[in-house]
């Protein structure tokens, strides 16, 4: 059993509440997450995340895992009704600025089983399954967490010094802070198919977009043998309409060719809405909100569960040197400032972007028709696309930058290959680091190591350096999570914009 105190609770045992409670654990915070089910919900939902994400994999010390279980997706293929190819993005598959492959497919149920290893591999960290959370109180020097277990009944409660919810779209952590989910105005109901077959259905392994009105679609090859499918429903179609399985095949069938239908094995057959949400506030005092409990997204990026990790990320570290007395408690408040609009951005990139494929009618399909072709040409739109850079986090008292030209402030800085062979997140370490192409004198040596920051040299000719020179700097001070806090010519100013 927990102890009746423990400094994290954490209300959910998804990808985002294990991310967390692993990252919490390696800076030696305690926490009891506690989750409604036992084990692992079984059915697959998210199914893609970016190279940021992986690098997050990466610190929980599960990158390698992953890798076994995910494959990289080659791009995004852009194609009519008829699967003509309107436009087709590129990415590379070996990695980009992040060090990994900017798009990887994977099985939520099978990414779980490894976080859930991974996070009882910290003796910081209890999980308790089959409890349900009935109340969370905040109190004078903590919360109260009230719960019930599921197998007996049994009414417990444990006071925390701060709360994560992270319980997903239907949160009740949300509504015991007061909190709503505010609408970004965008609704469609979907049809969601996963298949699972040994036979090869000889695709193009990307991710393929039907762009039609009529019956938008998305296909994507997710594992050696299973593959989604995605289909816009139209008013009053339900899922159930397609339990029979002739009526689905017919769906699937521009994908599947001459397959027998005994070859295909159904998975799940859902329907969804897809929503884009943001809520209100995402604090209460010691109480935070992170994943889905804070913000809702339509998957046409791939982003839904990615934000919730970034939350995470952004989050943790700050909490572990607040407890251990290194930042003050004000600092917390830059979780909310820093990741609701980076968060209100990629729903909106998202919402505009399913809106730009799937909307418009026949004219919609005219004007893809004659544009989508030549996008390829427009200055910085492949990127945008294919290179898994999200925008920079926005000032705060840990992102220090200038009103009018913010530099590299904010951003994340690349995971490149350093002099020694190593990449810049194994030799950070989840430390705070000053990356620099101008080494420190003695006693800039000597302050840097009080601090227990760690030295990262972009020497001549490597990414790194490329990277600051094109910010214009020579310096970055980089926080854990991999955020530049403040970046400048000169080193000394870097000192100042540490939060003491």
């Amino acid at each position: 059993m927990p102890s009746a105190h423990v400094p994290v609770v954490i209300v959910g045992a998804g990808p985002t509440g294990l991310t967390a409670a692993t990252l919490l654990a390696r800076y030696g915070v305690e926490c009891l997450v506690l989750e409604r089910w036992e084990g692992v919900y079984p059915q697959p939902r998210a199914v893609h995340l970016d190279g940021e994400i992986r690098r997050i994999l990466d610190r929980l010390g599960v990158g390698d895992e992953f890798d076994a279980i995910s494959r990289p997706a080659l791009g995004l293929r852009l194609v009519d009704r008829k699967l003509r190819v309107l436009a087709e993005f590129h990415r590379n598959p070996t990695g980009g600025r992040n060090g990994y492959p900017d798009a990887n497919m994977f099985d939520q149920p099978e990414l779980e089983e490894i976080l859930r290893a991974a996070v009882k591999r910290h003796a910081d960290v209890t999980v308790r399954g089959d409890v349900e959370v009935t109340a969370v109180v905040p109190e004078t020097d903590g919360v109260r967490v009230d719960f019930t277990d599921r197998t007996t009944d049994a009414a417990e409660s444990v006071r925390a010094r701060y709360v994560l919810g992270c319980d997903g779209a239907n949160s009740l952590v949300r509504t015991s802070i007061g909190a709503s989910m505010q609408d970004l105005n965008f609704e469609q109901r979907w049809l969601v198919v996963d298949v699972a077959t040994t036979v090869e259905l000889g695709q193009w392994e990307g991710v393929h977009q039907v762009c039609d009105p009529a019956r938008a679609a998305t296909y994507m090859r997710i594992g050696k043998t299973r593959h989604r499918w995605e289909f816009r429903l139209g008013p009053g179609e339900t899922a159930d309409d397609y339990r029979d399985i002739e009526r689905l095949h017919g769906l699937i069938r521009p994908w599947t060719g001459t397959v027998p239908i005994e070859e295909l094995e159904l998975v799940r057959l859902a329907d969804y809405t897809f929503r884009a949400q943001l809520a209100d506030r995402w604090r209460a005092g010691r109480i935070f909100l992170l994943g889905d409990a804070a913000h809702l997204t339509p998957p046409f990026i791939g982003q839904g569960m990615g934000a919730g990790l970034r939350d995470a990320a952004n989050l943790t570290w700050k909490l572990a040197a607040v407890l251990a007395g290194d930042l003050p408690a004000r600092v917390l408040a830059t979780y909310e400032a820093e990741r609701k609009p980076h968060a209100r951005t990629m729903i909106r990139l998202a919402k505009a972007t399913g809106v730009a494929m799937t909307d418009g009618g026949e004219l919609g399909n005219l004007l893809r028709r004659l544009i989508t072709p030549h996008l390829h040409r427009v200055p910085g739109f492949h990127a945008l696309v294919t290179d898994g850079v999200t925008p920079p986090l926005r000032r705060s008292e840990l992102v220090v930058r200038p009103r009018l030209l913010g530099g590299r402030a904010g951003s994340l800085v690349p995971n490149a290959v350093l002099d020694e062979g190593r990449r810049y997140d194994d030799v950070a370490a989840g430390r705070y680091a000053i990356v620099t192409t101008v080494q420190p004198g003695p006693a800039q040596y000597g302050e840097i190591r009080a601090r227990g920051w760690v030295v990262v040299t972009a020497g001549p000719g490597t990414e790194l350096r490329r990277w600051l020179r094109r910010g214009g700097a020579r310096a970055a001070l980089v926080r854990p999570d991999g955020t530049v806090q403040c970046a400048a010519r000169d080193l000394t100013r870097l000192y100042t914009a540490y939060a003491p």
